[in-house]
């Protein structure tokens, strides 16, 4: 695994982008030569949030020019001044239409998109492409189950999000290695709460599950619009590229930018890598619903083009976009960059994942992992047919809360 690079702002970025170097050329884009060069901090914030958007978001051709737009005359009169950059996020959200004219971030939450979101930055992250990590120890697998039926052997495991790999790391590598110690064959993954997380730690997941023979074929791609991958996204140049100790990159005599980050689909494609001894898995079972997204989904989409997948439960959120952060003054953007795609080339479920098991929803005071809950019934049901179950053992843990709808890319290669 190669050093997490992340992103974060070196200063506040004006609306005025003075013209940027670019091996050894002036580029200035056309935006940026209308967008005025004075104003209030509240305006510039603005105009900032409009140009990284025209530049970075992944359906960036649908967005109207900057004087069509009209940032500052739209929404530099809203209070407060969050209030101002969301509305104005939600509007360029909503240009990107789909097939059935619906906005791909359409959302049911009034003035919110779907994916892109911005938040002020919290005094507890460490940097603006990383979110605050927990300092205290905690079971990342708040229950792990196993059963005989047959010649079958099940395990089930609630994971509750995809936090930062380095905090759950260790408790994924001690997992891998009960699940072949049982030479488990048919894996239940809960995910029914997971709103994703780190795109790395689900990668980490999937390659300690994976069978042997997975090795080196395509997990998934992450696509970016074609300006991007073309070098076009010249305010790239204005965001610093650092170590995962948030030192800033030595890069040809130089600092590193997130401009020289290589941003093709051939350098952003990732393989399968086994990790761990665990090999005899047959089957994959997943129990989800409307909660279940992001990261969660990647892993999903990346066991389909290879080995039995069965989703129980309801349809998944639908997230197939990712994000890195950008610093604009005291707030981080996150904008929907890249799309996710599996080996098949597929990513189109925007209005989520269908389930092969569709179930009602239930309230319940049974804690996962207890074979009478009644989504885990049903995996168990559907696994072992009309066969005679038996229970191995059950250990139950207690995790932080994890309730994060966030698919972050921190890993980039450099040209």
């Amino acid at each position: 695994m190669s050093l997490l690079r992340h992103i974060i702002g070196l200063f506040f970025i004006t609306a005025v982008i003075v013209s940027c170097q670019n091996n050894g050329r002036t580029a200035t884009p056309p935006d940026e030569l209308i967008s005025p060069k004075t104003g209030s901090k509240k305006e510039l914030i603005l105009d900032s949030i409009y140009l990284y958007a025209k530049q970075l978001y992944r359906w960036q051709e649908y967005l109207p020019s900057y004087t069509n737009f009209d940032p500052r005359g739209k929404y530099a009169q809203i209070d407060p001044e969050q209030t101002a950059y969301e509305r104005e996020l939600f509007a360029l959200s909503q240009y990107a239409l789909r097939k059935n004219d619906k906005p791909y971030e359409w959302s049911t939450i009034p003035n919110k998109p779907k994916y892109s979101y911005l938040e002020r930055r919290r005094k507890e992250k460490k940097s603006s492409g990383h979110m605050a990590s927990t300092t205290t120890p905690y079971r990342y697998a708040t229950h792990l189950s196993y059963w005989t039926a047959g010649n079958k052997r099940i395990a089930y495991v609630y994971i509750p999000s995809f936090p930062e790999l380095q905090t759950v790391k260790a408790e994924l590598d001690q997992l891998a290695t009960e699940l072949a110690q049982q030479q488990v064959t048919h894996l239940i993954l809960d995910l029914r709460h997971n709103g994703g997380g780190y795109v790395e730690t689900a990668e980490y997941l999937a390659n300690l599950i994976s069978p042997a023979r997975l090795d080196k074929k395509v997990m998934f791609s992450e696509q970016f619009h074609p300006n991007v991958q073309q070098g076009k996204a010249t305010l790239l140049l204005r965001q610093p590229y650092l170590d995962a100790n948030g030192k800033v990159v030595r890069y040809k005599g130089r600092p590193a930018t997130m401009a020289d980050v290589d941003y093709s689909e051939k350098a952003n494609t990732h393989y399968f890598n086994k990790k761990g001894h665990f090999n005899s898995l047959q089957q994959l079972s997943c129990i989800v619903s409307e909660r279940t997204a992001s990261a969660s989904e990647l892993l999903i989409s990346s066991f389909k083009p290879y080995i039995p997948i069965r989703l129980i439960g309801q349809q998944t959120f639908g997230k197939p976009v990712g994000f890195f952060s950008i610093r604009v003054g005291a707030f981080d953007i996150y904008l929907a960059s890249f799309l996710i795609r599996n080996a098949d080339g597929w990513s189109d479920y925007f209005d989520g994942i269908p389930v092969d098991l569709p179930l009602a929803p239930v309230e319940t005071s049974r804690h996962p992992g207890d074979p009478k809950e009644a989504w885990l019934a049903a995996a168990l049901k559907d696994i072992v047919r009309n066969q005679r179950i038996k229970a191995i053992s059950s250990v139950t843990y207690f995790s932080m809360p994890a309730n994060e709808n966030l698919l972050l890319k921190t890993n980039f290669k450099l040209k």
